[in-house]
């Protein structure tokens, strides 16, 4: 190493990025020693990706394919032509990386029962090791909620779920080609899942990185407002970005291989009293818009800014609907953060939620990658 040699050509660059940047001074401005990624999921039709600027992205996965049997599975030619399409981006974008992901929510109902025997592994491995190189594409992502705990209702999960899920991994890097990219989408917003899906030390020198899904804190289910996507702080209580991160750094996870996740959606609740503005209130929780359809019913809307959860949120008092969400605001300081702490980047939940122009991909692109 010549770090003696640079101190003053790094202390010169620190400087000057405290200089030069204004967004989110309360997190700091440092130097990140990596170059961190921008990584995308898309599930959308196979047209539609043309109409993005896919400039600073370094990975996009395409979302999702499924279980046949044991084996991965492409659902329909419709499918098949979109991933198609998506691989095709690389012509474009000579940097950009494609990756096909299993399951998602909802979407690996018998990942439990297929993965319970090596052979079913095995098969596994070897049947998206064919997908991967037909299709030309760079790798997979693993999105199976959850293994060893409850997920997605009805869905089976056992404790051997934790094992299995290893040698799935150890599996599959058998029999992928090397250079292959492989990571996993976790769960971030439960403790049950740090500590009973995933065996974290053998797990992780197996993968290039883990995307956190550090989004959905409040949703589906909650009986109270809060913010769904909030990066945190030391002092926030509740769950966040901050709180998971540090959770997997405690369990040995090196911070290069942790993805922060964002939410390109933003999710409502209804019956909402006028109290706070809404936060923290009794509710029931309502939908989830994209990007486009909010601007629609915007306009009823107060936004407001959390400090503490370094997180935007809107009420409506005329119809009583709360509003949780990233913006470009929180994109950026996940952004900042993740140079800040040397993380391996950051992701979102999905491309088709953004806006073609000027959308919140391009505020992310602009933040890690400002050159």
């Amino acid at each position: 190493m010549k770090k003696n040699r640079f101190k003053i050509g790094e202390f010169l660059t620190l400087l000057g990025l405290l200089f030069f940047s204004c967004d989110a001074p309360e997190m700091g401005h440092h130097y990140s020693e990596i170059n961190p990624q921008v990584i995308a999921y898309y599930a959308g039709d196979e047209k539609s990706i043309d109409e993005f600027n896919l400039e600073g992205l370094d990975q996009l996965i395409y979302s999702f394919l499924h279980l046949k049997g044991t084996k991965l599975s492409i659902d329909n030619e419709a499918d098949s032509m979109t991933l198609l399409n998506v691989v095709a981006q690389k012509k474009k974008y000579p940097k950009l990386k494609v990756l096909v992901s299993l399951g998602g929510w909802g979407g690996c109902k018998t990942c439990s029962d297929a993965f319970s025997t090596r052979e079913g592994r095995t098969a596994f491995a070897i049947s998206a090791a064919d997908i991967i190189e037909s299709y030309q594409a760079n790798g997979i992502d693993l999105d199976w909620e959850y293994p060893g705990i409850s997920g997605f209702p009805g869905h089976k999960y056992q404790p051997e779920d934790r094992e299995n899920f290893t040698d799935l991994l150890v599996q599959l890097r058998k029999y992928m080609k090397e250079g292959d990219i492989l990571s996993f989408a976790a769960g971030a917003n439960a403790n049950e899942y740090f500590k009973q899906s995933i065996e974290w030390d053998k797990v992780m020198p197996l993968v290039d990185n883990v995307n956190l899904m550090t989004y959905d804190f409040y949703g589906s289910g909650s009986s109270k407002t809060g913010h769904h996507t909030p990066l945190g702080s030391d002092e926030f209580e509740e769950g966040s970005a901050v709180s998971s991160i540090k959770t997997l750094i405690n369990l040995g996870v090196k911070p290069k291989k942790i993805i922060i996740g964002s939410a390109f959606y933003i999710k409502t609740f209804k019956n909402v009293e006028n109290t706070n503005s809404g936060l923290y209130q009794n509710a029931i929780s309502s939908r989830s818009y994209n990007q486009i359809n909010f601007d629609e019913v915007k306009s009823n809307f107060n936004f407001h800014w959390d400090s503490l959860a370094n997180a935007p949120y809107a009420y409506d008092s005329i119809n009583k609907i709360f509003a949780t969400f990233d913006d470009h605001k929180s994109i950026k300081l996940k952004s900042q953060y993740v140079l800040d702490n040397n993380l391996g980047g950051i992701m979102f939940w999905q491309l088709m939620n953004d806006k073609k122009q000027n959308g919140l991909l391009k505020t992310m692109v602009d933040k890690i990658k400002p050159n």
